[in-house]
């Protein structure tokens, strides 16, 4: 399998698979001189295990990061910087029932298509388990970005839609975000979106979500225009997350509903500062970041395996029915807020180190 690296300069290179004895990574391209510890990471990690709530999965994975390489006394050296976390409580006797079935609208049916062979195990390396190892490799983009850029830079993500039920994104509260199970910036929706999840539960369904992820403190100029457009690059970041089917920068597809006037940023100076009256190109204009705040958001669909009897065929090219039972999360996109936010950090820092040495 091809592909599984990440990035131009500061590159991650992912491996391992649901079911298998660890998964990792290996980060090249980071600065020496950096301070990271394995708290650090682990930090990021806590937020993404599976287990925490009952709106989440229920494999209980510690997440437990070990450096094997690239830090000495506790800063980087500017080598490979390679992590491990190991697999705990695999449950693979869940899916022996189902290992010659396809799931709809699962990776299934295109995997083995392709290759000829499918670890059927916790869907292999198609697992959303992967994305711990990329919440890793953000958890160092952070540190260097902290250093570079000083303690005004800060990404953070939250859930604004949860299936049908949107928030209000005006009263997004970074605090809030922190204290309910959803990563929702809005407290007035949780007590909702608590019974809404949990109905979809019970019925033995599932469904999706949007993330959207916000980057404040980032300095004007990162970005090329034409083939390395800072854009361009989030958007390939958040649709190789499983599950995500659509990106948003700013205003997005609904910058097609507006007239000239409202989607333009109005541009004002300040005292020796330069404002905009609005963020609908948000934070990017030709590829570049214009210094206001980066808005992202992503749609994650409903989770592929359900309770629910579903009409597929098997690898055999037989009519069958599938049901999935074992241990799912009945709403993926909540587990995905940290891996968007990971996925920011290490786009970021690539087009830092990029302008640093072009423009520097």
């Amino acid at each position: 399998m091809s592909f599984n690296t990440f990035g131009k300069i500061f590159r991650f290179t992912t491996w391992g698979e649901s079911h298998g004895p660890a998964i990792g990574c290996i980060v090249d391209g980071c600065p020496p001189n950096i301070s990271i510890k394995e708290q650090d990471i682990q930090f990021d990690l806590n937020r993404r295990k599976p287990g925490q709530s009952k709106f989440t999965s229920q494999r209980k994975e510690d997440d437990k990061v070990q450096i094997l390489s690239g830090i000495f006394e506790g800063k980087t050296t500017g080598t490979p910087i390679s992590l491990i976390i190991y697999n705990k409580d695999m449950r693979s006797r869940d899916y022996e029932t189902i290992k010659n079935k396809f799931r709809p609208g699962h990776a299934d049916f295109t995997y083995l298509k392709k290759y000829g062979i499918r670890d059927y195990r916790g869907g292999g390396r198609q697992s959303a388990r992967e994305t711990a190892s990329r919440v890793a490799a953000g958890a160092i983009a952070k540190k260097v970005l902290e250093n570079k850029i000083g303690k005004k830079f800060k990404v953070i993500g939250a859930v604004t839609q949860l299936g049908i039920l949107g928030c209000d994104t005006k009263k997004w509260d970074d605090k809030e975000i922190k204290k309910n199970s959803f990563f929702c910036p809005d407290k007035s929706i949780v007590k909702l979106w608590e019974k809404y999840l949990l109905n979809i539960r019970k019925s033995g369904s599932s469904c999706g979500a949007i993330v959207e992820v916000r980057a404040r403190g980032v300095p004007v100029g990162l970005g090329a225009p034409i083939y390395s457009k800072l854009d361009m690059d989030i958007a390939s970041a958040m649709m190789s997350i499983n599950a995500v089917k659509g990106v948003n920068i700013g205003s997005g597809i609904n910058s097609a509903q507006l007239n000239g006037e409202q989607n333009s940023d109005e541009i004002f100076q300040k005292g020796k500062k330069i404002k905009f009256n609005s963020n609908n190109a948000g934070g990017i204009l030709g590829g570049i970041s214009t210094g206001q705040e980066i808005i992202v958001s992503f749609a994650v669909k409903p989770t592929s395996s359900i309770l629910k009897s579903r009409k597929t065929i098997d690898k055999f090219g037989k009519n069958t029915s599938i049901s999935v039972k074992g241990r799912h999360d009945p709403c993926v996109g909540i587990r995905a807020v940290p891996v968007g936010e990971a996925m920011l950090n290490c786009v970021l820092l690539d087009h830092y180190l990029m302008n640093k040495a072009q423009c520097s």
